[in-house]
């Protein structure tokens, strides 16, 4: 990897965004005003900027990060390629929301009953490396799941067919599962005192195990073509290539796998908490947000037709609905895209990362954590202090520097949090 300084970012006094000019790449604008952006994602960024296939200039978020293949928090138009690293192996992973009937008074006093019934109906974590009896995956399909699967296997046998080595695996079993790390199922309240039911989770196995396939198909014909890149991680698949129309086939199932596990969780929670005894009758509405924020698409920008890799950003068109959670003890978000052109119609998915996840754990007690998360009927324990909130970035900060690529909807507080 090329270790250049790492390029500065500039505000210029008339725009909204920073921009940081990167020699012999495309520019990086940055909505990162009032949040810092490490010398590490800098370096990155650049590097993503010198690719001579990124159409007209890179756009970060405020929740920018280094992360593995990519940047996190960045918006990646390409014209002519597609690099498989940068959309990562968590593909389609995303949010869902639901906002209740329930009210805040109709929850009952001690929350713990409800978090032992999501639990039990939605498997989380992992166990076994992953292998049979996992508790993370399913060991007998639920019948909702089953025709879901039955619905999708053609088009993932016409993958398998093509990649036989994309059909091992967890699969099926992940579907309505909740994962590790991130991924969270969380009720909160908005302003008015309404119940929301939020998740996020992605493609589980199957995704990564598309994601690693293609990364490494892509790492073996960069060594071929003697194509030496700043980073093995920028290794990309050219359109026209055999593999290119394989890995957006691929990558598209895989998103709709994560959208479809997304659909199965949030009515396996509805069910619980119905099933629970310890609430009224209610009704949840899924407003129509289901979204993702790392996957690729294929839009128009610029007067171009170009695949945008959103590693860690939503979508945020004129009208659309966006989810921005913040950690496991600061506020989220429901937002409404502005159709910001210079952001690709893109904004934050999250507070994003302050530190890496052994920093964290090296930085923070469990008093610290148990401070943080209190009112929150959350774990406490050793496990989770890697998300612990002091290891994201103050959502506040990230919520100003994207004000003009997002307008606030609702403004939600957890008081219950699942973690995998």
């Amino acid at each position: 990897m090329r270790t250049d300084p790492a390029p500065a970012l500039h505000a210029p006094a008339h725009l909204s965004y920073d921009v940081m000019t990167v020699p012999e790449g495309k520019p990086v604008k940055a909505w990162t005003r009032g949040v810092p952006v490490e010398d590490e994602a800098r370096r990155q960024l650049a590097n993503i900027a010198r690719l001579p296939f990124i159409h007209h200039h890179v756009a970060i978020m405020p929740d920018v990060h280094w992360g593995m293949g990519a940047t996190v928090g960045s918006v990646i138009p390409t014209v002519g390629a597609i690099v498989p690293a940068a959309v990562g192996v968590d593909l389609g992973c995303g949010m869902i929301a639901a906002k209740t009937s329930l009210r805040a008074e109709d929850l009952p006093d001690q929350l713990g009953g409800l978090r032992s019934r999501i639990e039990a109906a939605v498997p989380h974590g992992r166990t076994n490396n992953g292998g049979p009896g996992d508790r993370g995956a399913w060991g007998r399909l639920p019948a909702a799941a089953s025709a879901t699967w039955a619905a999708m296997a053609p088009r993932f046998d016409e993958i398998t067919a093509k990649h036989p080595k994309l059909g091992g695996g967890n699969g099926a079993n992940h579907l309505g599962t909740l994962g590790t790390g991130n991924h969270f199922i969380e009720l909160c309240l908005d302003e008015g005192g309404a119940v929301w039911i939020m998740l996020h989770s992605g493609s589980r196995g199957l995704g990564n195990r598309i994601g690693t396939f293609f990364i490494d198909k892509a790492k073996q014909d960069m060594r071929r073509w003697f194509i030496n890149l700043p980073d093995a991680d920028l290794a990309y698949i050219p359109d026209g290539s055999p593999l290119f129309g394989a890995y957006v086939e691929a990558v598209g199932f895989a998103q709709d796998f994560a959208a479809q596990n997304r659909a199965l969780m949030m009515a396996a929670v509805v069910r619980a908490l119905t099933e629970s005894g310890a609430l009224p009758p209610f009704s949840a509405e899924v407003e129509a947000i289901n979204c993702h924020h790392n996957y690729i698409s294929k839009e128009q920008h610029f007067g171009e037709t170009c695949w945008v890799t959103r590693k860690g950003a939503v979508r945020a068109g004129a009208g659309e609905l966006g989810i921005i959670p913040g950690s496991m003890g600061a506020r989220s978000y429901i937002v409404r895209g502005k159709g910001n052109a210079d952001s690709f119609c893109s904004c934050s998915h999250g507070a994003g990362r302050a530190m890496s996840r052994g920093e964290a754990k090296r930085r923070f007690t469990l008093e610290d954590h148990a401070r943080a998360t209190a009112g929150v009927e959350c774990r406490k324990d050793a496990d989770v202090i890697d998300e612990t909130p002091m290891a994201y970035k103050d959502i506040d900060a990230v919520m100003a520097a994207q004000a003009d690529l997002v307008e606030v909807v609702a403004v939600l507080k957890q008081v219950l949090c699942v973690k995998g």
